[in-house]
């Protein structure tokens, strides 16, 4: 398997530190809010890898944090009335329904800042004896210019960052390019923890290099999150990290593209923004998963109805193909498959490896998705005059199997109808009655009524097969 590492700026080969096993932490959500759709790409993304590392054989331990310790929090906690805390703890609840409907996995581990304060602490206590921190009128600053190598994830020159630096009011930085681990307490409404410096709170960046080495060591494999975070946040993180540990933080850093609204990158800053919430009233999460990963991970979503629409069809198709070979193995008389079918099912392996090198090749979603398609296809083709049930089973497993590493078809939306309401049946019964009396008039009439009542009908060799949705 190869990795697009940004670090490195190429496609490497995967190697674990540990044979078999993977550390990988991947930038979680700051809980103030519902997450939108450009949120929602790196969560669909990396918990893909996460699904294929494992059924690649691995065992994986992910991490990923969720920060509830930030401005945002404070200022939202004072428009709703309550505190910082409930602001966090009401849409991390939200935040996993919403991921849930997406077919994201939870994280072996979802570290909260406001629960990793100690570790935090220390962190800090411990830059500033290695020389790499200190204290300033209650904050405390990294010492950006005395780790040798900052900008090396970036790509971006010290020389150049340091004629953009500024130092705000109220900052006693001793370089303009420093940065802030920890927060003094400015107002009694803000959260705060004791520390050796005051009260305060952590800054951003510390708080995911305190966590991946608490959950993860000194060195992780991979290190994942939008292209976003790639400045400052990880840039910060690496910086931090390597200076405590003594060691190379992550041997992998992956980033994906921005989802863009009229070219724009979609942000709650910029008001272009569409909730993962509100799009569930009208796309169901597989949608939107299969809307995410029929792009490569690194490039650019253009998001609208259109995308929308060929995303809705592109996994109706998948969805047909599932119902279809469900309706075979309950409706077929022969159980088990002729040479003919044994040999088809041995070519399906052609498919399989198409999905992998897809895969294998910096997490190519979209040709994967392609490969699925091209098994749908053959498998269509097989099934056309009717198949044993032995062969419908071996060919839903393996569509199964595939769609599952991608998370989707794992909702039964569109199902069989076990119970039809009797005016439906009666429909259904008169359409069968005008087939066979050749009024295919009348057949077609009625097959519209029952479409405009949300019901599918699909004549197969095994009779008529009723889909709802």
């Amino acid at each position: 398997m190869k990795i697009y590492n940004t670090l490195t700026r190429k496609k490497e080969e995967f190697v674990p530190i540990e044979a078999g096993k993977v550390k990988m932490y991947v930038c979680g959500p700051t809980v103030y809010n519902f997450f939108h759709i450009g949120n929602a790409r790196p969560f669909v993304v990396f918990d893909t890898l996460r699904k294929y590392l494992e059924y690649r054989g691995y065992k994986v331990k992910f991490v990923q944090n969720f920060t509830d310790v930030d401005d945002k929090i404070i200022n939202r906690a004072k428009e709703e009335g309550i505190t910082a805390p409930e602001v966090s703890e009401k849409y991390i609840e939200e935040y996993f329904k919403d991921a849930a409907a997406l077919n994201v996995k939870k994280a072996t581990v979802h570290p909260q800042v406001s629960k990793t304060i100690p570790d935090i602490v220390q962190f800090v206590e411990d830059l500033i004896e290695k020389g790499y921190a200190y204290e300033a009128d209650g904050d405390v600053y990294y010492r950006t210019r005395k780790f040798d190598g900052y900008g090396k994830l970036s790509g971006k020159n010290i020389d150049d960052l340091i004629s953009g630096a500024r130092i705000a009011v109220g900052e006693q930085k001793e370089d303009p390019l420093d940065f802030a681990l920890w927060k003094a307490r400015k107002e009694d409404s803000e959260i705060a923890w004791e520390s050796p410096w005051g009260m305060g709170r952590p800054g951003w960046h510390i708080e995911c290099s305190t966590m991946a080495k608490k959950y993860l060591g000194p060195t992780i494999d991979i290190h994942a999150g939008g292209a976003d975070l790639q400045f400052p946040h990880h840039e910060n993180e690496i910086a931090q990290s390597e200076a405590h540990n003594g060691c190379v933080f992550a041997n992998y850093w992956m980033h994906n593209g921005y989802v863009n609204i009229d070219g724009e990158k979609m942000s709650k800053s910029l008001g272009n923004f569409k909730t993962v919430r509100d799009l569930l009233k009208v796309y169901d999460g597989e949608t939107l998963r299969f809307l995410i990963l029929s792009g490569h991970y690194r490039g650019p979503i253009d998001f609208g109805e259109e995308i929308l629409e060929q995303s809705k069809n592109g996994l109706t198709r998948m969805r047909n193909a599932k119902a279809n070979l469900k309706h075979l193995i309950a409706a077929s008389t022969v159980e088990t498959m002729d040479e003919e079918e044994k040999a088809a099912v041995g070519d399906f392996a052609k498919y399989q490896q198409a999905f992998v090198d897809a895969m294998d090749d910096d997490l190519n979603t979209a040709d994967a998705i392609s490969a699925v398609f091209e098994l749908i296809t053959a498998i269509n083709r097989k099934t056309q005059g009717g198949a044993s049930k032995e062969f419908a089973e071996k060919s839903l497993a393996l569509l199964l199997e595939l769609t599952g590493v991608l998370g989707l078809l794992e909702q039964d939306v569109q199902e069989e109808v076990a119970e039809v309401e009797p005016e439906i049946q009666a429909l259904i019964d008169e359409r069968q009655a005008a087939r066979k009396a050749k009024d295919f008039a009348r057949a077609d009439e009625i097959r519209d009524i029952l479409k405009e009542k949300g019901i599918t009908l699909k004549d197969t060799p095994q009779g008529v097969q009723i889909i709802r949705g």
